[in-house]
């Protein structure tokens, strides 16, 4: 198992404080802000504590606060209700005595049922793609300085981007992203374990595809980008180690905020979950660099 791997297990393995009170730690190479994705997988280990025998379907999340990496995050667990079908918790994240983050998880009973679902995309199979050791070696050198150092990182989920060329121009391209990824390294067998490291992976790149179309990227520094909410379905079994498509499209984008949605597909084509987020990606003032100096 790879440090990285190690790292996303260890800060998914909360410490119990109290009844429906426990904390969560950051990774010391994190950045200014705790990553969003690591707060909804966290949360979600939290709800998972309160809730016996039943699985996460849904979650619904409002990022309030920017995390401090420093400190320790407590996570406060509602216990809403416990229905016959459905269990309902809500989660808040707190640091320095301020809510940080809050997220609604909603867990139902095993039950059968009608089946549809979406197709998936005619994309290339992750082998056909460059491996991550390839593009660090043929195309990092001619990304922007902020992609390339986010792509030097040692991160926990390998990414494979379908359409990576989009970093190297600002051509008008349609809001549409393709990435496949997986944990470096085996997880543990335990459901939950993939499903929150699923929660921790949906945050990559997703708020990206509404800067697509503008010639941008979370990394320019014309943009000032975070994460407002973020909602995700899981629909069926999977792995979180195993190849996982990440369709990504961005139907709308106005008012200084992009709309992004998400589907992950195993690689036989079956949907085993949905996500959508809306995210600031707001015009920094030309000078913005100039005053920080």
């Amino acid at each position: 198992m790879t440090k990285a791997v190690e790292t996303l297990l260890d800060i998914l393995d909360l410490e119990t404080l109290e009844v429906n009170l426990f904390r969560g730690h950051s990774p010391k190479d994190s950045f200014i802000r705790v990553f969003g994705g690591q707060v909804i997988g966290q949360a979600l280990v939290a709800a998972y504590r309160t809730v016996p025998e039943r699985a996460c379907h849904s979650l619904h999340a409002y990022f309030l606060l920017g995390g401090d990496p420093k400190a320790p995050i407590i996570y406060e667990v509602d216990r809403i209700r416990d229905g016959g079908s459905f269990t309902t918790r809500w989660v808040k994240a707190i640091q320095h005595g301020e809510a940080i983050f809050s997220m609604g998880v909603s867990f139902q009973k095993e039950e059968d049922g009608h089946e549809h679902q979406a197709e998936m995309p005619k994309v290339p199979m992750p082998e056909e793609l460059m491996s991550e050791k390839d593009i660090r070696e043929k195309v990092m050198p001619m990304l922007p300085e902020a992609v390339r150092k986010y792509y030097e990182r040692e991160r926990p989920i390998e990414l494979r981007p379908v359409e990576y060329m989009r970093y190297l121009s600002k051509d008008y391209r349609e809001p549409k992203f393709n990435v496949w990824m997986k944990a470096v390294s085996p997880l543990p067998d335990d459901p939950i374990v993939h499903r929150c490291a699923l929660a921790y992976a949906s945050d990559m790149g997703l708020l990206d595809a509404a800067l697509i179309p503008h010639g941008r990227s979370v990394f320019s520094r014309s943009i000032q980008a975070a994460s407002l909410d973020h909602a995700l379905w899981f629909h069926r079994p999977f792995r979180a180690d195993e190849w996982l498509l990440y369709s990504q499209d961005s139907p709308n984008a106005n008012g200084a905020r992009g709309f992004s949605r998400g589907q992950f597909f195993k690689r036989d084509g079956t949907l085993v979950a949905s996500v959508a987020q809306e995210g600031l990606i707001r015009k920094r003032d030309p000078n913005f660099e100039k005053k920080k100096t």
